[in-house]
C-alpha cells in the first residue's frame, strides 16, 4: 500500500485547490479600543487581502499563572467578545473571509512557548481557564460563519505536557464550531505537534531563518528557504494536511531574515530594502508549492493612516515600500 501514498496525497492537495481556487492571502488584523469601520476595511481591500485573522487575547500576569483573563472589560474593545464579532461582520460584509485567532500575551511579553504549571492543581486551572477561554470563540464563530478557526498559538509545553486535554478540546471545539480547524505553532515547534491529523491545516507561524546578510538580497533568502521548504513538505505528506502560514512577516530592519521572530523595540538599523527583498524571497520560493495554502501577514493595523511608516522598523508593512509589493503580488494570486 505505501507505494500509493503519494497518489492520494496527490488527489488530496488537487481537491483542495478546486476548493480553494486562490491562495489566502491575509492579513493579521489587530485589535483596537474602537469598532472597526468601512474606511478600515477598504484599506485591507485595497491590497487584495482575502482574508483577515481577528484575534481575541487572553492575559496572564506570569508564566506560572494558571488563570486566563478574557472577554473583561477592561480590556480594548477590539479584544472583547462584541467587539471582535464587529469586526468579523464587518470583514465579512466586505468579502473578506476570517480566521478566529484567539491568542494568549503574557505579560512582559514572555514567550508562550514556555507556559508551564508547577502542579496538577494548577494545570487543572489552566485547562479549565483555556477551555472557557476557546469554547467561547469557537461559538461566536460558528455564531458567525467564520471560515476557519485556531485553536492556539505557540503553547508547546502546555500542549507537551497535557494531552489528554488536547485531545478532548479538539473534539469539543468540534461539537460547536464546524469550519476548518488549524494551531499556530511555532516555526520551530510544528513538526513536533502530534494532532495535526485532527486538524485541517498545519499552521505554521513562519518566521524561519533565512539569512544572516545585513540587507538580504532575493537570492540569497531563496537558497535560505530551500532546507525549510523540504522539511515542510515532509510533514505535509506525512500529515496529509496542507502548510499554513498562521503568521509570517519581516521588519524593516538590519538582519530582519536572520532572526525573523525578535520584536525588541530599537529603533536603530531601518532598512525598508531588506524587508522588501525577504517578502520576495518568501512569495516566489515558498507561494507556488502546491502544499502551502497561504498565510497571514503579521500585522496590520485598523487605523491605516497611522499604522507603520518609514520612521517605524517594527513588523507592519503598511505605508512603506513592501506595501505595494504585497499590494502586487496579492492581485496576481
Amino acid at each position: 500500500m505505501k507505494q500509493f501514498l503519494p497518489v492520494f496525497f496527490f488527489i488530496f492537495l488537487l481537491q483542495a485547490c478546486t476548493s480553494q481556487s486562490t491562495k489566502i492571502n491575509g492579513v493579521s488584523y489587530v485589535a483596537s479600543g474602537k469598532p472597526t469601520t468601512q474606511e478600515h476595511v477598504e484599506e485591507v481591500k485595497k491590497i487584495h487581502a482575502n482574508y483577515a485573522a481577528v484575534m481575541p487575547f487572553g492575559f496572564i500576569r506570569d508564566i506560572q499563572n494558571p488563570e486566563i483573563i478574557f472577554n473583561s472589560e477592561r480590556q480594548w474593545y477590539g479584544e472583547r467578545r462584541e467587539g471582535v464579532k464587529q469586526y468579523i461582520e464587518m470583514l465579512q460584509q466586505h468579502a473578506i473571509q476570517v480566521m478566529l485567532k484567539p491568542q494568549i500575551w503574557i505579560s512582559r511579553g514572555e514567550f508562550t512557548g514556555y507556559l508551564k504549571m508547577a502542579s496538577e492543581e494548577d494545570w487543572k486551572k489552566l485547562e479549565t481557564s483555556y477551555r472557557e477561554f476557546i469554547l467561547l470563540y469557537a461559538e461566536l464563530a460558528e455564531e458567525t460563519n467564520v471560515k476557519m478557526y485556531c485553536i492556539g498559538t505557540e503553547l508547546e509545553q502546555f500542549t507537551v505536557h497535557r494531552p489528554k486535554f488536547w485531545q478532548e478540546l479538539i473534539v469539543e471545539v468540534k461539537k460547536v464550531y464546524k469550519g476548518e480547524l488549524t494551531y499556530a505553532a511555532n516555526w520551530d515547534e510544528y513538526k513536533r505537534f502530534p494532532y495535526w491529523e485532527q486538524l485541517d491545516y498545519i499552521g505554521i507561524d513562519g518566521y524561519f531563518p533565512v539569512s544572516e546578510m545585513k540587507t538580504p538580497t532575493v537570492e540569497d533568502a531563496r537558497k535560505g528557504w530551500q532546507s525549510w521548504k523540504t522539511e515542510m513538505k515532509e510533514v505535509s505528506e506525512k500529515n496529509n494536511r496542507p502548510i499554513l502560514f498562521t503568521e509570517y512577516g519581516y521588519r524593516n530592519i538590519d538582519f530582519s531574515g536572520k532572526e525573523p521572530w525578535q520584536s525588541n523595540r530599537t529603533e536603530e538599523g531601518h532598512n525598508t530594502q531588506a524587508q522588501t527583498n525577504l517578502y520576495k524571497a518568501f512569495f516566489a520560493e515558498v507561494y507556488p508549492e502546491p502544499w502551502f495554502s497561504g498565510g497571514f501577514i503579521w500585522k496590520w493595523f485598523i487605523d491605516h493612516k497611522n499604522a507603520g511608516g518609514l520612521e517605524r522598523n517594527q513588523f507592519s508593512p503598511q505605508n512603506k515600500p513592501v506595501q505595494q509589493e504585497i499590494k502586487a503580488f496579492f492581485e496576481e494570486n
